[in-house]
């Protein structure tokens, strides 16, 4: 079963993009039952899409962040029957009865589909609690049942998720009903960031302010500084730079005369590949050093030619300098193709 969106979606609120840490914010998230403004705090600096761009640049080329930004709505909400919980009366035409808490067919899965937020996770199938967690945009969730609760504007079919919790529901106009995802292959490249970190891509592959040549496959991601940044696979360090200390010029960065100074890591991988991590405010691995998958390289900084802290992080391939030929690569962890755009939030499943 796919639950498509009600028109009232356009509404859905778009966090910020640039330099955030944590979950993105949302603008008023008081105005949406569904939409969090995120539990954690944030150092970011945004601009949007259609307005004000804030941009970021870096070795080899300058990189940069774009974020959105817009006035939400209000949603009528209609409460119906009081939800009870798991077990109840489902509702729709493809759906089953959980109280098995056995996989449903023909929705073993769902996507999230909030473009550019993220999505409440409720104790029941209601907005009448607090939110226990939320879930990222694109993220696949296993369902455990799906049943009825609160009616929001005709629509009273929720989704019960399996997660770290007694029992999660998320709204159906939200979600996309898909197929059984497959495991991710333990010995693919996974996203740069710590297990459960989630943040927006800032520029992807062949992005139009930057990523060509060299960086035509590279992602920005949007992230404050300090924030662990980890191997997408294992690893060699190759080379490095950690010159750049705070007080320097080009600490928090600067223009292109700070191109050199940009603190970075080289992995070279069993395959034969590499992946750089750049804009680093510290280095915390040494040449020569075995890093596993998902082991911190350094911290997310502003070093170098940039405009605002954030992350270059790309695959290439092997040369004898630093900054080599950046090449395509798929993530585990990222749904559908593996590969994320500009403008997608991502969740991390680098758990070694």
């Amino acid at each position: 079963m796919q639950v498509r969106p009600r028109p009232w979606l356009a509404l859905v609120v778009f966090s910020t993009a640039c330099a955030s840490g944590g979950e993105p914010q949302s603008t008023d998230s008081a105005s949406s039952p569904f939409l969090t403004d995120g539990f954690e705090d944030s150092d970011s600096t945004s601009g949007g899409f259609d307005s004000d761009t804030t941009t970021t640049t870096g070795l080899p080329d300058p990189t940069s962040t774009t974020t959105s930004t817009t006035d939400p709505g209000e949603f009528t909400t209609t409460t119906g029957p009081e939800p009870t919980g798991p077990g109840l009366t489902t509702s729709g035409p493809d759906t089953t009865d959980g109280t098995t808490g056995e996989p449903l067919d023909p929705c073993p899965q769902i996507r999230i589909e909030t473009p550019g937020d993220v999505l409440n996770v409720r104790p029941t199938p209601s907005t009448a609690m607090a939110a226990i967690a939320t879930v990222a945009d694109g993220s696949v969730h296993d369902v455990v049942a799906i049943v009825a609760g609160e009616s929001i504007d005709g629509v009273d079919t929720w989704y019960q998720i399996a997660g770290d919790w007694p029992a999660g529901y998320v709204f159906a106009n939200f979600v996309q009903c898909i197929p059984e995802q497959e495991p991710p292959d333990e010995n693919g490249f996974f996203l740069p960031l710590q297990c459960g970190t989630t943040t927006t891509v800032t520029q992807g592959n062949n992005g139009d302010f930057s990523h060509s040549g060299n960086s035509a496959y590279a992602f920005d991601f949007s992230l404050s500084t300090g924030t662990p940044l980890v191997a997408i696979a294992k690893g060699t360090v190759s080379k490095l730079f950690g010159d750049t200390k705070p007080g320097d010029p080009c600490y928090n960065g600067g223009g292109e005369e700070c191109k050199s100074a940009a603190n970075y890591v080289i992995l070279q991988h069993e395959d034969g590949t590499g992946s750089v991590y750049a804009h680093l405010s510290a280095v915390q691995v040494s040449v020569g050093q075995v890093v596993e998958r998902g082991g911190v390289v350094g911290l997310t900084g502003s070093t170098g030619w940039s405009t605002g802290p954030h992350a270059h992080v790309a695959r290439q391939e092997a040369c004898d300098f630093g900054f080599c030929q950046s090449i395509p690569v798929s993530f585990e962890d990222v749904p559908d193709d593996g590969v994320p755009v500009t403008g997608e939030m991502v969740t991390s499943q680098n758990c070694p």
